[in-house]
């Protein structure tokens, strides 16, 4: 027999951690290859984590609302093959119990960081929310061995670790039908230290207290929300944000679409919108200035060889989700529709998986979709920049003629570009709109698809 780690896999350059959301298989069941066997949810899209070997459940080492980073182990299969790879991705053989390897790593932990660790010397597990509590009040690893759990295989629990605090921490004191006596008040302030010790240095604090009226209505955030805000934050306090703004005659595209859209359809089969002609200058923008197409590490700048467009898409419960087109500036009009159509289309139903919010160098948001005249969209991290399309508009214009200068109705749009001035100045930032302005006032109205 072998042991197999199932770990978190990594689902995009953002993406550090995810939240337990439900276990679908139970210790001791059966898991079939690639068979689902936990729901889990970023601040990007809820997914499915499938099973990369067959065999018997053994080990869930997280409960449901757990927070797991990338690449942590988070069940243990065992299989029937008699030999074991030296994988990272496997568990050591059986003549080394597995929790002997995870003690070890996790007292260098303890050295380095000063946690509880995960395992006791016994083999006893402790949850992440559970050991943060413990850090939180000083309660040392033998003294939360001694506490009497009540979860699955007598895990200690939240309600078990609170209980046993305010009873005084005295562990003969702390029993099964006790737990239960843990007073809201105390368990709260607990938390809250907790989350407080938790919480990103970077998190501002609302140092001003909220009042509430008897009439207002109080609406908690959902999850996505949470991590959405999280994600958002962070951004602005890691790229020095600029913007340029300019704006687009873009008549010809308009009397071009109008010409060809039936025609698109009947033989594409596809709805031909103004995003695919936008996103196919970009792409070809990006390559002339591929130095707008880069990532921020530390003090090093990561050129990204695809050009990878993400294209932020609305949810219906009004978050946003950014899946993304592969290699666009390989694609030709048709090829981008198609991309374009398949992923809002994904999006607007919930089927995106992991795959399909991946690897985004450049980010594009839609924001005269909803109205808007231009924006100031916030950087999608890694990323070092991100464009917002305008509403076109009909507008009164001087034009140009060899005759003489006129006035006549045209229709228009502002690009909003965001760029972080730690590694775009404000002439790189410019001249890209400003060739994706040429490109785009330079469209054919003859031109075939």
């Amino acid at each position: 027999m072998a042991r197999f780690e199932i770990k978190l896999p990594k689902m995009g350059e953002s993406v550090a951690e995810a939240t337990i959301t439900s276990w679908l298989k139970n210790v001791g069941d059966n898991v079939e290859l690639d068979e689902a066997i936990v729901e889990i949810a970023t601040d990007k899209v809820d997914s499915e984590v499938p099973s990369e070997v067959e065999g018997t459940l053994v080990e869930l080492l997280y409960e449901v609302d757990d927070v797991v980073k990338v690449g942590e182990t988070i069940a243990v299969i065992e299989t029937s093959d008699k030999e074991i790879s030296t994988s990272k991705t496997e568990i050591i053989n059986e003549e080394i119990p597995p929790v002997v390897e995870a003690i070890a790593k996790e007292i260098e932990k303890v050295i380095e960081n000063k946690e509880v660790v995960k395992f006791s010397e016994s083999g006893k597990f402790f949850s992440p929310l559970v050991r943060n509590i413990a850090v939180t009040e000083g309660i040392s690893m033998d003294e939360l061995e001694c506490i009497v759990g009540t979860g699955k295989d007598d895990r200690v629990t939240k309600d078990d670790i609170l209980a046993y605090i305010e009873n005084g921490r005295d562990a003969k004191k702390t029993s099964k039908v006790e737990v239960k006596q843990a007073t809201p008040q105390i368990a709260e302030k607990i938390v809250e230290k907790v989350e407080e010790k938790l919480a990103p240095k970077e998190t501002v604090k609302h140092s001003i207290p909220v009042s509430v009226n008897g009439d207002d209505e109080i609406i908690e955030m959902s999850r996505m929300g949470k991590l959405i805000a999280q994600h958002m934050t962070a951004s602005i306090q890691t790229s020095a944000h600029v913007q340029s703004f300019i704006e687009v005659d873009v008549t010809n595209i308009v009397i071009w679409r109008a010409k060809v859209k039936e025609e698109f359809l009947k033989r594409e089969c596809e709805n031909i919108t103004y995003t695919p002609i936008f996103m196919q200058a970009i792409a070809n923008a990006l390559k002339q200035f591929p130095m707008i197409n880069i990532s921020v590490d530390g003090d090093k700048i990561i050129k990204r060889k695809a050009i990878n467009l993400g294209m932020a898409a609305a949810l219906e419960d009004g978050n946003l989700i950014v899946p993304v087109i592969k290699n666009a500036d390989q694609l030709n009009l048709v090829g981008m529709t198609k991309a374009v159509n398949d992923l809002a289309n994904k999006a607007r139903a919930g089927k995106l998986n992991p795959e399909d919010i991946k690897g985004g160098t450049y980010t594009v948001t839609n924001v005269g979709s909803f109205g808007s005249v231009f924006g100031t969209p916030i950087i999608n991290q890694p990323q070092v920049a991100i464009l917002a399309l305008g509403a076109i508009r009909k507008v009164p214009a001087v034009i140009e003629t060899p005759e003489g200068d006129f006035i006549g109705i045209r229709h228009k749009m502002f690009l909003s570009h965001s760029y972080d001035h730690r590694v775009v100045n404000g002439a790189l930032g410019g001249m890209f709109i400003k060739v994706l302005k040429d490109s785009l006032e330079a469209w054919d109205v003859n031109a075939k698809f």
